[in-house]
């Protein structure tokens, strides 16, 4: 059953300060003024907080009353302006929440201003707003946004529609925030978060008989750094054999008294000043790494003891992030990257039409590509004029398809012959001269809107940092062509 939107109460807010001098802020005030504009007119605003309103209806157990619904409605804005401006800062929580309490810019934006007083949202309120919707209703807001861009331009102020002539499709590696996968690491990393955790548990008063953990830890740095000077030595691999056995039976230790610990908060939790959400916090994280850590053991032992290598898709790259993959890069500085593949969408405008994150392996481009195109085809309502890819995409097959559908095939060939052939098409080398624009807008997402490195762990997080991240590039740019109202610069001419 659709939700009804209750129409919001007009309160009286201050006015911004005038600042004279500062052409950086100036800039930013005009440009967050004109998203504050996209947000309300495009209807984004009003359709992400009906998906929030409608699925909290849902999950409450009794209807709410017009004055919850009113206080629910407002914290769904603040939520939405809140993300789109920290993901536009790229501030974490702290520190967006401490910036949020000092600039009157910041807080007219997020509605938080009062003549009053200020509320400010806290660090875990941010989070909670980053989280307010699931990945899949984000993706739909996005959509609804192109659309309106396509459909209605003059409704976002723009003097064209949303070209959707020429689509460029790129692939690329968004990397996880972690280090470097060594086999023997993992098994350090794992005893360091059982010890941290057990002691936290007894500190908390519930003991178990077991030296103190910090013994454990200076242990295990210890053969840390033994493992790594190995590399020096001469009879470096018999060494590293024995550091490794060392290591293994310090793990089978640790995790004994971990698990008992474990089980002791699980059964005695009443005595400690926990309550029982902070304790399966703690449950939690024990659990997670007993559960990856025979496994982490066993590769090691595979790869340094055995010397045998170890398929990708069985290896553990994090005890964190166990999501994270291998992709084979083979580019110059990263020939392997650690995380997950996403594949990426633009028009010529530079707005992004599409976007896909695989948790898996990701298959080939060229498998990816009419998927791609469908969903752009859903979203906006429309097809594209030409598809312009490298030669990563490129397939008979696809070709063929290309064309019996009417559209332009501007996939690079794979073969040099077929290549030099369509470098004698005008409109083929234009087109890819203009391909090349499109690994600097993968670059700007990835940097300047998802981080250095992105900072969410796990799958679903990392899927929906992504769709903040892609909203908030678009309504960049939309603002951006709706304060110039200037049109897409044409592609150069050949000579």
């Amino acid at each position: 059953m659709p939700c009804q939107i209750l129409p919001f109460p007009q309160e009286l807010r201050p006015k911004l300060p005038t600042i004279v001098g500062n052409v950086d802020y100036l800039t930013l005030r005009e440009r967050l003024e004109q998203i504050d504009v996209l947000l309300r007119t495009s209807g984004v605003e009003q359709e992400f907080v009906r998906r929030a309103l409608q699925a909290w209806t849902f999950a409450e157990e009794r209807p709410p009353t017009a004055g919850e619904q009113l206080k629910y409605q407002e914290r769904s804005r603040r939520a939405l302006r809140c993300t789109i401006l920290r993901t536009l800062l790229q501030e974490d929580y702290r520190g967006f929440s401490c910036q949020l309490a000092g600039h009157p810019l910041y807080q007219w934006f997020c509605l938080v201003d009062a003549l009053d007083q200020v509320r400010v949202p806290s660090k875990s309120e941010l989070q909670r707003f980053a989280h307010w919707l699931p990945a899949g209703e984000m993706r739909a807001i996005l959509d609804g946004l192109l659309r309106v861009g396509v459909e209605h331009p003059q409704q976002l102020g723009l003097k064209e529609e949303l070209d959707l002539e020429t689509y460029f499709l790129d692939s690329t590696c968004l990397k996880a925030n972690i280090h470097f996968p060594t086999d023997w690491v993992l098994l350090r990393d794992g005893v360091r978060t059982l010890m941290k955790a057990t002691g936290l548990i007894r500190q908390a008063g519930l003991r178990g008989r077991m030296e103190a953990p910090e013994v454990f830890l200076l242990r295990m740095n210890r053969q840390s750094m033994e493992m790594t000077q190995q590399g020096r030595r001469a009879g470096s691999r018999k060494g590293r054999k024995r550091v490794l056995r060392q290591m293994k039976r310090l793990v089978r230790v640790v995790r004994a008294h971990a698990r008992r610990h474990r089980e002791l908060l699980d059964r005695q939790w009443e005595r400690t000043e926990w309550t029982r959400p902070q304790a399966e916090q703690i449950l939690r994280r024990i659990d997670g790494v007993l559960a990856l850590l025979p496994q982490a053991q066993k590769q090691a032992h595979e790869r340094i003891i055995g010397g045998r290598q170890v398929a990708n898709a069985q290896k553990i790259l994090s005890l964190y992030d166990p999501e994270v993959r291998v992709i084979v890069r083979g580019k110059a500085g990263a020939e392997v990257e650690f995380g997950n593949t996403v594949l990426l969408g633009e028009n010529r405008q530079g707005l992004i039409l599409d976007y896909e994150i695989f948790r898996e392996s990701a298959p080939a481009d060229s498998q990816t590509l009419f998927g791609s195109l469908i969903r752009v085809w859903e979203g906006t309502g429309r097809r594209v004029g030409a598809v312009v890819t490298d030669r990563g995409f490129f397939s008979a097959s696809n070709s063929r398809t290309l064309q019996e559908a009417g559209t332009f095939d501007a996939l690079c060939p794979r073969q040099p012959a077929a290549l030099r052939q369509r470098m004698k098409e005008e409109k083929f080398v234009r087109l890819q001269r203009r391909r090349a624009q499109t690994e600097a807008r993968i670059g700007i997402l990835k940097r300047g809107f998802l981080g250095r490195p992105m900072r969410a762990k796990g799958f679903v997080r990392r899927e929906l940092a992504l769709a903040w991240g892609v909203l908030t590039h678009n309504l960049w740019m939309l603002a951006k062509l709706r304060k110039t109202g200037k049109k897409a610069v044409p592609l150069p001419e050949a000579a």
